[in-house]
Formats: structure tokens, C-alpha cells, sequence
């Protein structure tokens, strides 16, 4: 079953992608990350996202597309990135998430894909 681990990151932690002094740092962890989902065979896919500030939300409301600049969630973290894997069950997939090379503040939701009928 695929299961995705959404990465939400804390403002320190968009703060450190962009840190002249600590970007490197922050981006060398995730590479080896990615290449051990990769080696176990259970990569299928993944993103890191641009920060917070580039989001822009759609509404449908009584047919009318509503545009707004921002995240749709107003809270202190923010989705960052994800990770699509192909786990055998939660247990497995939450093990590959506890891995993931996270800052102490960021959380780390995983979610079982929607199978869709047909």
C-alpha cells in the first residue's frame, strides 16, 4: 500500500532552506534520506515544496473561482515536502517516517493513500 509522509515544517526550519550559513547543512541530510527509501525499494515518489509565502489557495464558492495569496492554513508549521512510499503496513511506513532527517519542532503526518475504486 503507498502512504505518503508529509513533512510540516516549523518556521526555523524554512528558515534554515534559506540561511546562507546553514542552508548547506540543512539540504546535504536529505539525500541520503531519499536514497535509503530508494534502496529498500519503496520510493515512489516525493517533493520538497517552496516556502509558505509562494502559496496560492483556490475556493470554489457558488461557482465562482476565489483566489487568495497564501497558505490555506494559517498555523505555525506548514506543509514543507512529502514522501510517497510503498509500504507493507502503517507499522513499516511509520518506521521510514521516524527516519526521516527532521528539526526537533517539525512534525510528520503519515497518511495511507486513497485507493480508488475501479
Amino acid at each position: 500500500m503507498n502512504y505518503t509522509i508529509l513533512i510540516y515544517d516549523s518556521p526555523a526550519s524554512f528558515a534554515l532552506r534559506t540561511d546562507p550559513q546553514k542552508s548547506q547543512a540543512y539540504w546535504a541530510r536529505w539525500p541520503s534520506y531519499r536514497q535509503a527509501l530508494v534502496d529498500a525499494g519503496v520510493f515512489v515518489g516525493g517533493a520538497g515544496l517552496q516556502l509558505p509565502d509562494t502559496a496560492t489557495t483556490i475556493r470554489q464558492r457558488n461557482g465562482q473561482r476565489l483566489v487568495q495569496d497564501g497558505p490555506y492554513a494559517d498555523t505555525k508549521e506548514q506543509l514543507g515536502g512529502y514522501f510517497i512510499i510503498n509500504a507493507p503496513s502503517l507499522d513499516a511506513a511509520l518506521e521510514w517516517a521516524s527516519r526521516c532527517p527532521v528539526e526537533p519542532d517539525d512534525v510528520i503526518e503519515v497518511r495511507p493513500n486513497l485507493q480508488v475504486p475501479g
